[in-house]
């Protein structure tokens, strides 16, 4: 790792995490995004383990608390103490909840995010090991709520129903699912964003996209939140997703096994999922992994980052393996080879855009995983160069939401919060 002050980096991450703690968890970013979501906060939790083990285990505490009475863990977790309308889409769009909604007096958002949970309560067992058996419960349920209500049988991988239960909100791999999504409300949608006056409008899901996700979400509510998948306008498998489930069934397994429970049916989770992702989801002429449309049957034509995921598990054959870290360093997201991290886009695609969201920048999140997947693949020499260019983007830019690959530059949310925690786990890591 190139020499650099990673004391003060450490530092500037530990003060980013202090000061968007909420006493109860950590918002991602004070103005932009003011409330708990749930991936984040696994990362969140991740990070909060090096520095205050005991607010690493507030944050997953707090997340899995909102947990819904069927079993999933939404993806936001609505601060009461935050006006309805400083956020867009805000508790009031997701009304009315139904039986099998969050606790009473607890407001959240309908859909999830990928399931990191499992894995940040490992990766703080070895700090506070009494929350583990807390949290085993609720991390059970959330798993069968995903294997039980998401699965498609045919596939036997879990679906995402809205392009934000992704993580990559508006990445290429979902344009040609959302075409069956008609256009509508547009100015009205518009005019409720809050996410514009806080960050370049260039930066972020065009108006059109935003119209979209909200007709999404209306049709979900509307449908009493029931997993209806054949249903449902949207309804793919995403790489990302399913790698992260696996990767977490793993965790849970782990996490079984200090408990004395039984670790098994977590390992048979972990390596039905591996195998069907080897199945369905591996494109050849992509050299890589990509999402798969249910309701069309195809698979997305376009390389993403949440192609390279299966990174993540240890059960991955190794001519895929190889396969994707020639993609990984090739010219699609030349890793080690002018680049500036892992890009969210193919840097050969004529619709890349550095600047816009998750069509092309840099962010911590997916780099931390694309490390990780390198460390378990063995190859420490191409993660020790990942880790490299994440510190350096932060020594250069701060802890920004997301940063141009190519010039390093920061983009979206300034002090952001999954960035600080990233980077204490990386540091810590060399």
């Amino acid at each position: 790792m190139e020499a650099v002050a990673t004391g003060d980096l450490r530092r500037d991450a530990v003060r980013t995490l202090i000061r968007n703690w909420r006493g109860g968890s950590t918002v991602p970013t004070a103005s932009l995004y003011p409330h708990q979501w749930s991936w984040d906060s696994a990362f969140n939790a991740i990070g909060w383990a090096h520095v205050a083990p005991r607010r690493a285990a507030a944050e997953l505490s707090g997340l899995l608390g909102a947990q819904w009475a069927d079993g999933r863990v939404p993806q936001i977790v609505f601060d009461p103490a935050v006006p309805e309308d400083a956020y867009f889409p805000g508790p009031w769009y997701w009304r009315p909840m139904p039986a099998s909604g969050p606790p009473r007096g607890v407001r959240t958002s309908g859909i999830v995010q990928p399931p990191m949970h499992a894995v940040a309560a490992l990766a703080i067992a070895e700090h506070d090991p009494a929350a583990l058996r807390r949290l085993y419960p609720r991390l059970v349920r959330w798993h069968d709520y995903l294997w039980e209500r998401r699965l498609v049988r045919r596939y036997g991988l879990v679906a995402i129903v809205h392009p934000w239960e992704s993580g990559l909100d508006n990445s290429p791999a979902w344009d040609e699912p959302l075409r069956a999504v008609p256009v509508v409300d547009v100015d009205a949608i518009a005019a409720h964003r809050r996410d514009i006056l806080h960050s370049w409008s260039e930066h972020r899901p065009t108006n059109d996209d935003y119209a979209r996700y909200a007709l999404l979400v209306r049709e979900y509510r509307d449908g009493g939140y029931r997993d209806r998948l054949d249903d449902l306008r949207f309804c793919v498998l995403d790489p990302l997703t399913n790698a992260v489930f696996a990767r977490a069934c793993l965790a849970l397994a782990e996490i079984a096994v200090r408990l004395g429970a039984d670790p098994a049916p977590h390992r048979v989770r972990a390596e039905q999922l591996t195998a069907s992702i080897e199945q369905h989801l591996w494109s050849p002429a992509l050299g890589s992994f990509a999402a798969r449309d249910v309701r069309t049957g195809e698979l997305q034509p376009v390389r993403t980052v949440g192609g390279l995921m299966p990174l993540l598990l240890p059960g991955l054959s190794p001519g895929r393996r190889e396969a994707l870290i020639a993609t990984l360093t090739g010219p699609a997201f030349r890793l080690g080879a002018g680049s500036t991290g892992v890009p969210s886009y193919d840097l050969t695609a004529p619709d890349l855009d550095l600047s816009r969201y998750w069509r092309g920048p840099t962010w911590a999140s997916t780099n931390w995983l694309v490390w990780n997947g390198l460390r378990t693949a063995g190859r420490p020499d191409l993660a020790g160069t990942l880790a490299s260019d994440m510190v350096a983007l932060v020594a250069g830019a701060g802890l920004r939401e997301y940063f141009d690959p190519s010039t390093g530059a920061g983009l979206g949310g300034r002090d952001f919060t999954w960035t600080a925690a990233l980077l204490l786990d990386v540091l810590a890591a060399h």
